[in-house]
């Protein structure tokens, strides 16, 4: 197509959600739900930790780091989401999709880096209880988490600069409930077979999370059973259960998504998958913390309990 002749895209339209009489309405209600769910859910994690003392730890830190990462990350898809579910327009400018994929997939990587330094911390305080406390310091931790938001939001950067850069002359319709890489890729009006490389940058990056995650914890289940059965060997066991569930449940969807190069889907199990790590997984979040650490859940009630004295008191 001659250069004169293209239309340049400024926006584009999300032609998969459903009209609000034809049942987006009840979507809209329930994606609400469960997105206040998520903010309150992970904001009461994320508070529980910084003022209960008892939780001033680096696991209970790293929880608190990664429930206020869901928030945001939630967030940068959610109000959308909502917003197409009851508006006729259902568009999305230009800069406004490259912001939402960059963040996307910005507090994405930063929560995979905070899941590896999780196990890693685990794998530490079991498998090397003696030097925990010499080795977990308050600097490694800050320096730690410092260091997986600054890679985070720099893995993304160049991506994002180059998509910029492409032209896009039309069709403008994404197919899927959020700007994604591939599906905005697939609009481009030139060469896309870096899509090739940016599978197999996502696979690395990935696979070697997981790997140090699935190491972690296969060492850490070794030593656990090696502990004589009693309270120590259930909360060890308790903990990591934790754990290791939210690591499923974020990097098998995330699999499913970004590990399966030039496989396709059927268009309704893109979107289930796209949910299931965008929604699901965020919205779980909370119930596994605060249902499998008794500390948690303690200081959660303290803080309910201590928002009512105030209320009596000033009444």
């Amino acid at each position: 197509m001659d250069k004169e002749n293209q239309t340049k895209v400024t926006e584009f339209y999300f032609s998969d959600f459903p009209q609000f009489e034809k049942g987006g309405l009840l979507f809209f209600i329930l994606l609400l739900c469960v997105y206040m769910f998520i903010v309150v859910g992970n904001a009461l994690i994320f508070l529980a930790v910084q003022l209960d003392v008892r939780l001033h730890n680096p696991m209970n830190s790293f929880i608190g780091i990664f429930s206020f990462l869901e928030i945001c990350y939630t967030t940068v898809t959610i109000p959308k989401m909502l917003y197409n579910l009851v508006s006729k327009e259902k568009t999305i400018s230009f800069l406004g999709c490259l912001l939402q994929m960059y963040f996307f997939h910005s507090f994405g990587v930063t929560e995979s880096l905070v899941l590896t330094i999780m196990a890693i911390d685990r794998y530490v305080a079991i498998c090397n209880p003696l030097r925990y406390a010499i080795i977990m310091t308050p600097k490694l931790c800050t320096q730690l988490s410092t260091g997986s938001f600054i890679l985070g939001f720099l893995m993304l950067l160049p991506e994002i600069v180059w998509i910029s850069t492409l032209p896009f002359c039309g069709p403008n319709h994404i197919h899927q409930l959020f700007c994604d890489l591939e599906p905005v890729l697939l609009l481009a009006c030139t060469d896309t077979s870096m899509i090739l490389v940016e599978d197999v940058i996502h696979a690395i990056s990935i696979l070697t999370c997981v790997s140090v995650i699935t190491l972690s914890y296969l060492r850490i289940i070794t030593v656990i059973l090696r502990i004589p059965p009693g309270e120590s060997r259930q909360k060890a066991f308790s903990t990591c259960t934790a754990h290791i569930t939210i690591f499923l449940l974020f990097f098998g969807s995330v699999a499913l998504m970004y590990l399966r190069f030039s496989a396709t889907f059927q268009p309704l199990l893109e979107k289930i998958i796209a949910l299931m790590f965008a929604v699901l997984a965020p919205f779980f979040n909370p119930i596994i913390y605060s249902l499998r650490n008794k500390d948690m859940k303690d200081a959660i009630k303290k803080m309910f309990c201590s928002q009512k004295m105030f209320s009596v008191s000033g009444s």
